[in-house]
């Protein structure tokens, strides 16, 4: 495998690392319980007005580099000149046979939902139903889904998908508004869809720099701009996506170190990786 196609997950021991900073009597505050006496939560609208700011200074969608894998992270610029942009490439380039498969939009999936054209309200009713009579009568409901897409022929909707990407999304959501967002994610996705999870996790040095001001929930902080981060651990990701019916396929630490060259310092990244699947 070349250098260019390697992966680094595994640079340290998660497990060592909580033992040092938890054992780090100035970084005691992260652990602490959070006073919910604390200034009030913003508003969702507080949420979005902040994150609008954030698409805006970050218009041409770059935000920062990871040196040593060669990646380029993008902020994901959410407005309408954007969604403009994407449908122009699409017209420009040679996808023209199959671009009747785009369907692109943007929304907050957390306090409105997905649009009713991925997955209209009789077709999620559908997937349940299938789900149903796989429990009942495994054999049966077999055939059944081999000789009946009534309901997936592009008419009343999309008919769902088949997966879910949450790649640093569901950091930016309010704890209290997780997992009604998971759900959502869930009502989408065909059965046996995936959703495919990666966000920040417990004890990544971004966490470690806020100060204590800085905190509005228990693991969760504001950033000086308005927009917030929540910082995972494996358990509570487990929870957040088992109980809205997901089965867990993978769940693991990426423990991934990278060093400042400029100022020579060394930095421990920790993200969250999991793949989980809604059940056929």
């Amino acid at each position: 495998m070349g250098r260019e196609a390697e992966y680094f997950s595994k640079d340290f021991d998660w497990e060592k690392l909580k033992q040092e900073v938890e054992s780090n009597p100035s970084l005691s505050y992260h652990f602490q319980p959070f006073d919910s006496n604390s200034p009030s939560i913003p508003s969702p609208s507080q949420d979005s007005q902040a994150w609008n700011q954030f698409h805006i200074r970050h218009s041409t969608g770059r935000f920062f580099k990871v040196g040593r894998d060669n990646i380029t992270i993008y902020a994901c610029d959410c407005s309408n000149e954007a969604l403009e942009r994407a449908n122009k490439m699409i017209e420009v380039s040679n996808v023209g046979p199959v671009a009747h498969r785009f369907h692109l939009f943007h929304c907050d999936f957390s306090t409105n939902g997905f649009p009713k054209w991925l997955a209209c309200d009789s077709c999620q009713g559908n997937f349940l139903q299938k789900q149903h009579d796989q429990f009942s009568d495994a054999e049966e409901n077999k055939d059944k889904s081999l000789n009946n897409s009534s309901s997936f022929g592009g008419k009343c909707c999309t008919g769902g998908v088949d997966f879910v990407t949450l790649i640093f999304t569901l950091s930016a959501v309010p704890l209290h508004r997780m997992p009604s967002a998971i759900r959502e994610c869930f009502s989408v996705l065909k059965p046996g869809g995936l959703l495919l999870f990666r966000d920040y996790g417990l004890y990544d040095m971004t966490m470690l720099r806020f100060e204590p001001d800085k905190r509005v929930g228990f693991r969760e902080y504001m950033h000086s701009d308005g927009t917030r981060s929540y910082f995972f651990c494996a358990d509570t990701v487990r929870d957040l996506f088992t109980s809205s019916g997901f089965n867990e396929l993978e769940l693991e630490y990426c423990c991934v170190k990278s060093t400042n060259r400029r100022i020579g310092k060394s930095m421990h990244r920790v993200l969250v990786h999991g793949k989980f699947q809604k059940p056929f």
